[in-house]
């Protein structure tokens, strides 16, 4: 899953071709401490802009079920270091990247907290732009895009899930979240014949969305299954799309 994660968020950032890419940043480790739930690891992409540029936005990458664990799942050194670096390089951004602890969902209350914390040390500590706070997720980490999105509907400029799904469990599963979510830019994604996370899932958010006047872009690709991650690397606009979005 880790080379799954390589190859999908590198490509993603690759793809955004953007200018003046070729200064790399920084992966570095961070620590924050939540309340009585003790103190959490997390990594941190910072690009060279940062040295001299305020107000850079920042991406929170929600990662996969696999990638659960406690001591950070982005490698900090070596060839996977050196990879990762090459694709950032060419992203003018912060790249928050949280990890959730085994057992645990997004949605559970110590890791909604813990990401909230660590999202605020990030934008304090390198003063960056509240009104472009981007958050992307894939699968597990699709599930908590929804999460996040519906708990703090004025917290993030624009949305994009890959194979995602809505984390309420009972009754109308579809029509709460959109209400929640509101106008929030977002862009889904999913494989029509993913056998994990099941296709209605992102087909019946996106229409939820769009019912309750949301902004919404939904890519769904035949004959892919659960690495639609493969088909997102060819969105060359999906980069793009996402750094126009600002809080108004």
């Amino acid at each position: 899953m880790r080379k799954e994660f390589l190859s999908m968020f590198g490509g993603l950032l690759t793809n955004a071709a953007f200018s003046g890419g070729a200064s790399q940043g920084n992966i570095e480790s961070r620590r924050v401490r939540v309340g009585s739930g003790g103190e959490y690891d997390y990594q941190v992409y910072v690009p060279a802009e940062a040295k001299t540029a305020e107000n850079l936005p920042i991406i929170v990458f929600l990662h996969g079920i696999r990638e659960r664990g406690s001591g950070g799942f982005v490698p900090n050194e070596g060839a996977g270091g050196a990879l990762i670096r090459s694709y950032f390089a060419r992203v003018p951004a912060i790249v928050l990247l949280p990890q959730c602890r085994p057992g645990n969902y997004w949605s559970a209350p110590a890791m909604d907290e813990m990401v909230n914390s660590a999202l605020a040390q990030t934008v304090s500590e390198f003063n960056a732009d509240t009104n472009r706070i981007y958050l992307i997720g894939v699968s597990m980490g699709g599930y908590g895009v929804w999460h996040f999105a519906a708990a703090y509907p004025q917290k993030f400029a624009a949305l994009v899930s890959i194979c995602g799904g809505s984390s309420i469990q009972t009754g109308d599963r579809f029509a709460p979240l959109a209400r929640k979510v509101g106008t929030t830019p977002a862009w889904l994604f999913h494989g029509a014949d993913d056998p994990i996370v099941p296709v209605t899932e992102s087909r019946q958010i996106a229409e939820a969305l769009k019912e309750n006047g949301g902004s919404v872009k939904y890519n769904e690709y035949e004959n892919v299954g659960h690495n639609v991650w493969l088909n997102v690397l060819a969105e060359k606009d999906l980069m793009p799309w996402l750094f126009a979005q600002k809080l108004k």
